[in-house]
């Protein structure tokens, strides 16, 4: 029953990321097959690393590019923004790259900053918040679940498939523990205010793992008397034709030329 239990919860948790990250929508983009949505985001931010980044025009024609991908996905401006904010530690580090780094400097407002470091801070923020914005088309056009069946389809090693989707499955469930046992020190007039403290912390830490470490063998052992055999059952089989992977190799193929007319002007 435990175990029915927190399969159910971890199916509701499925579903509960599934909407944070994806925007329902039926648009040809969210139509296209996952594994040439992967094949095409990795393309595209390999195309957006390789390009020299005094090739300023060209991460502008990339974000561009982008932004017809999401015109046509129909994601609104304000939800891509929102999820960039995963970015901001990247932009701390670049914004600090131009006082920490050595060479030759130049004054800005009155400031001496490293010129190589100031390169490096635009290269962070300019290829971290494309490659950014690539993955949170993708998420937001692709369910989870979607995205799992693309990865088993590029014929990514199914351990690692595997160890994705329980960790998708069970995140919320661990999130859970975590709500509980909070809500149980709390209830004991428990309250974390300094290094004193960090004694029951560390040991909540532990009775967590070993919580998920047990609930991990239950399961597993309910997997083997299921007849689980090191792989699981593909379910539902995804192909996509050569007109869809046309349509989604559109934005790297575009972006390749860029990159190119980057290296040669």
């Amino acid at each position: 029953m435990g175990e029915g239990t927190g399969a159910s919860r971890a199916r509701g948790g499925e579903r509960g990321a599934a909407h944070r990250l994806y925007r329902h929508g039926h648009s040809r983009v969210h139509a296209l097959p996952p594994h040439t949505k992967l094949a095409a985001t990795f393309a595209f931010v390999v195309v957006v690393v390789s390009t020299p980044r005094e090739a300023m025009w060209a991460f502008a024609l990339y974000a561009v590019l982008l932004g017809v991908v999401a015109h046509r996905a129909r994601v609104p401006a304000g939800f891509l923004v929102k999820r960039l904010l995963i970015e901001i530690p990247f932009v701390a580090f670049a914004v600090l790259m131009p006082f920490v780094a050595e060479g030759e400097r130049v004054d800005v407002l009155g400031l001496s900053l490293s010129v190589g470091g100031l390169w490096g801070a635009w290269n962070v923020l300019a290829k971290g918040t494309l490659g950014v914005a690539a993955s949170v088309l993708l998420a937001a056009t692709t369910e989870l679940r979607q995205l799992l069946l693309g990865l088993q389809r590029l014929n990514l090693p199914p351990l690692l498939v595997q160890i994705a989707s329980f960790m998708i499955r069970y995140g919320d469930v661990i999130t859970d523990e975590m709500r509980r046992m909070r809500i149980a020190r709390e209830s004991r007039g428990f309250e974390a205010r300094g290094l004193r403290h960090w004694g029951v912390l560390a040991k909540s830490a532990g009775a967590l793992f070993i919580r998920s470490y047990e609930r991990g063998e239950r399961v597993h052992l309910a997997m083997v008397s299921r007849g689980y055999a090191g792989s699981m059952p593909v379910i539902d089989e995804v192909s996509a034709t050569r007109a869809q992977w046309s349509y989604a190799l559109a934005l790297p193929v575009a972006a390749l030329v860029v990159c190119l007319l980057g290296w040669i002007l």
